[in-house]
């Protein structure tokens, strides 16, 4: 199954979109989708999940059809090829219909039962973000002592350079008005993963209210995260984000929809 990025239009009747960016996810991706309806079958949340496979070489697309085909709430979209996790994010956005839009990772590293210690935040904040570095957050499987250590250093870099004032944004666990989402995503240009860290600036610009909210976390052995080479290039990529939106300035994001003029300025 093969989709091209379009901008949905907001639908009423869905108030939360689950993005889940997927590659070669065969073996996690059923008991993930598993967890998460029987989540929302629970809180009765009128939800879609959307699942979208980054050219997986395995069986990806064949596990996620079987539960398009069983239940109407999940959708799969698919890259035309692996073009990484930013661009896989932005393409479930712009495809999202709810009022809401949580990204989370395939692993679940945080329970899809945090979602509503997010959504307790989502009359006063446009964004609210999971967090691994307050007081109250539950990191209840550790990283290596090498990737935790690397992890510090790049969220102290992150405030220096970009963002200041958010302690963690790699978690994988963010939740967005769906307005803004759309808005952010169209401006996104930066397709590694360092997405993240762009898409909290491009908030930001915008004058998106942002709450980072504690919440548990596990640990994936089977993280795809290159701790040195992805270090460096994350690194690169803090410097690029600000150069490239300096001054409120955008690049021209490929195969986002309505994007104003390379150079234009974002609306405040």
């Amino acid at each position: 199954m093969h989709s091209t990025m379009n901008e949905a239009s907001e639908n009423p009747d869905i108030e939360l979109s689950i993005v889940i960016p997927a590659y070669n996810e065969a073996e996690r991706i059923e008991p993930t989708l598993e967890r998460i309806l029987a989540f929302l079958d629970t809180t009765r949340i009128a939800a879609e999940v959307l699942v979208v496979d980054d050219g997986s070489t395995d069986a990806t697309a064949q596990v996620v059809t079987r539960f398009v085909e069983a239940d109407r709430r999940v959708r799969l979209l698919a890259n035309a090829s692996n073009r990484g996790k930013g661009y896989t994010v932005k393409h479930g956005i712009l495809e999202a219909k709810g009022e809401w839009v949580l990204f989370s990772d395939a692993d679940l590293s945080t329970p899809i039962e945090d979602y509503e210690r997010l959504a307790a935040f989502r009359d006063d904040y446009d964004i609210v973000i999971g967090s691994r570095a307050l007081p109250d957050s539950r990191v209840e499987i550790h990283q290596p002592f090498y990737r935790e250590w690397m992890g510090k250093i790049f969220n102290r870099l992150v405030q220096a350079i970009v963002l200041s004032g958010l302690r963690d944004t790699q978690c994988g666990f963010k939740l967005f008005r769906g307005e803004i989402a759309r808005q952010v995503a169209q401006r996104q240009c930066f397709d590694g993963f360092a997405f993240d860290v762009e898409f909290l600036y491009l908030g930001r610009l915008l004058g998106a209210r942002i709450r980072e909210v504690p919440v548990r976390w596990y640990n994936s052995p089977a993280s795809r995260v290159r701790v040195f080479q992805d270090s460096w290039r994350m690194f690169w990529d803090l410097l690029r984000i600000r150069w490239t939106h300096r001054g409120g300035r955008q690049c021209v994001a490929p195969l986002a929809v309505g994007i104003p003029p390379d150079g234009a300025e974002l609306p405040s």
